[in-house]
């Protein structure tokens, strides 16, 4: 798309759908939705220093789009696409261009849950307690160098993409430098990602360990000593769960805390397992 391309937000001329379609460069400035107009798709569009802080939209999409140093401080969506496929139809991997967000600012954006991230990639961007919460739909978005502040909850990040390959060009999501030491992860999983080369909370009561199936097998005898059945019961299905997941996505290495112990145990029961988890040579715990 050329630079000086003129910026127009206007009616799609097709009648299915409802947001607005806009297209060209903007910069240095606020967007501000037109009178009666709540949703747009922004289509090989670009946008430098855009101010989006505090706008509601009904829906918001990208396609093939660039949004540089933009704020949506403050922003909210009920409906996301931020990668999404060809405008002509709901669903054509025959175009499916990347969208990128670079050096943009997330802080206490509400993410529409379920958001759609599609072909999409963040590179220095910061999620700054930004409502990251039931993100399962992030098969093909990749992050870069990004910085998370607060609590993250129920998310998975994804080092390969689905099925699509040959739309997307490429047979692995780049996953690299990003900054969790701030952030508060809550059933966030990471598949086929090289947990290496994030920072990762330092905080206590995580730590980044490897053979995770070994050590599984090593804490099993003192879960049997257990007196209560309930209880070794939920430890050795958790512990069971967490083996798997990380054999099959992270070449048997897996963040762990305490709440993959068993979120049902008594916290003292929880933590005497993740000690004993723990204790294992080769703890590679960041911090």
């Amino acid at each position: 798309m050329s630079t000086s391309e003129q910026f127009s937000l206007q009616a799609s001329p097709d009648e299915w759908r409802s947001a607005w379609i806009a297209r060209g460069e903007l910069r240095d400035q606020r967007f501000d939705l037109p009178a009666g107009v709540s949703g747009v798709t922004f289509d090989r569009a670009r946008l430098v220093n855009v101010d989006f802080s505090g706008t509601r939209f009904a829906d918001f999409g990208a396609h093939g789009s660039e949004f540089e140093r933009c704020d949506f401080s403050g922003a909210g969506f009920e409906q996301l696409s931020l990668g999404r496929t060809a405008m002509r139809g709901p669903w054509n991997l025959a175009d499916w261009p990347q969208s990128v967000f670079r050096d943009c600012v997330f802080r206490r954006t509400r993410f529409a849950q379920s958001t759609f991230f599609g072909n999409v990639r963040f590179e220095r961007c910061v999620f700054d307690r930004s409502r990251l919460t039931d993100q399962t739909s992030t098969f093909e978005a990749e992050f870069v160098d990004c910085v998370f502040l607060g609590r993250v909850r129920n998310v998975n990040f994804w080092g390969r993409p689905g099925d699509h390959e040959a739309a997307l060009g490429r047979d692995h999501n780049d996953f690299t430098g990003n900054d969790f030491t701030g952030a508060e992860l809550d059933d966030v999983a990471f598949h086929h990602i090289d947990l290496q080369a994030q920072r990762l909370p330092g905080l206590p009561g995580y730590a980044l360990l490897d053979r995770i199936s070994e050590r599984v097998e090593a804490v099993l005898p003192l879960v049997e000593r257990w007196p209560d059945a309930r209880h070794r019961q939920e430890a050795g299905l958790s512990l069971e769960f967490l083996a798997d997941g990380a054999l099959a996505r992270n070449d048997n290495q897996a963040l762990v805390s305490p709440s993959n112990m068993g979120r049902k145990l008594p916290p003292a029961l929880r933590q005497e397992l993740f000690d004993a988890f723990r204790r294992m040579s080769s703890d590679t715990s960041p911090g």
